[in-house]
Order: C-alpha cells, then structure tokens, then sequence
C-alpha cells in the first residue's frame, strides 16, 4: 500500500512538474491535499484559489499556457492573489478535495465541477467555494488580468464578467 501510496504521489508531482515547466512557473506545486492548500492561501494572505482544468493534447489549453501564463505581468498579479494549481480532468491520481475528501482528480472534475471541455479556470474563495468560472481560453493578456480583478473585487457578487468586461470599456 506504501508502495501504491508513493507511486500515486510520485505521479502527481511528476504531472503537476511538467504543467508548471510548460508555463514556466505560473502553477505552485501541489501534494494534492487542496485543503492543506486553502489553509495555506489563508496564511500567505492571498484572495483565493485558482484552478486550471486541463488536459493533455488540448491545444487551447498550451495556448494559454505558452501565449498567456507565461505573461510576467499576468504571473505577478495571479501570484500575489491566488494560489495557483493545474488540474487534470483525466487524472487518476486520487487527491483530497477543498471539502476533505480523497477522489480522484477525473471525478472531482467531472462530478463536482461538470468539466468537460477544456480548459476551464474555476476560482475559489478562501473557504473553498466557488465563485468564478470561466470555459475556453482567454483572447489574450489583457482579458486574463481583468478576469484575475474581476474575481479579487468580488465583482461576481454583482454581475457576470460579460457585464464587468463591458463595463471596463467604457
């Protein structure tokens, strides 16, 4: 069971390593106790969670990764704000969810949050809430750090980003 328990981890790090090279460093690693990692949100003073849903050979999700999250601009903002995770919708490396419980990371994806298509970026709150969620790829920068403001201003109280979007042109 140590063995199974090792090899489970060893390949958690190994994905999550690769994911945070291709961006080049946007992702924190993570040991797949996201609970542990909202505790350490809260102690790091960030304003939330980020979560990147992706897959492999999904080519909008190495879009974003190699056009958007590798933006210095759009790491610094995301850095100060969010603990930032990748998260892979066909994973079976079993994880401990925000709510405590151990799944593997197809099912929570699938089950808890409907992801189906990618890449879908879900934001959480400090209690592991949900609060934002955005399917497809971002256009480009710009529409990435006003996604990241859209969230840190707790404008998802009021409105959609369509209207926030809307709103920041004028």
């Amino acid at each position: 069971m140590k063995r199974l328990i090792a090899l489970c981890l060893t390949t958690f790090l190994a994905v999550s390593v690769a994911y945070a090279d291709k961006s080049k460093g946007f992702f924190q690693e993570s040991f797949g106790n996201y609970q542990d990692e909202l505790k350490t949100a809260k102690q790091d003073g960030k304003d939330g969670v980020f979560v990147f849903f992706m897959m492999d050979e999904c080519p909008f999700c190495d879009k974003m990764e190699k056009t958007i999250l590798s933006q210095p601009d759009v790491q610094a903002y995301f850095k100060q704000h969010f603990s930032n995770f990748i998260f892979d919708i066909e994973g079976d490396v079993e994880v401990t969810d925000f709510m405590g419980k151990v799944k593997k990371q197809k099912e929570i994806a699938e089950k808890d949050f409907r992801v189906r298509a990618t890449p879908v970026m879900i934001f959480f709150d400090l209690t592991g809430k949900p609060v934002a969620r955005y399917t497809g790829a971002t256009r480009n920068k710009e529409e990435m750090l006003l996604l990241g403001k859209f969230v840190v201003e707790k404008q998802y109280e009021k409105m959609t980003f369509e209207q926030y979007k809307r709103q920041a042109k004028e």
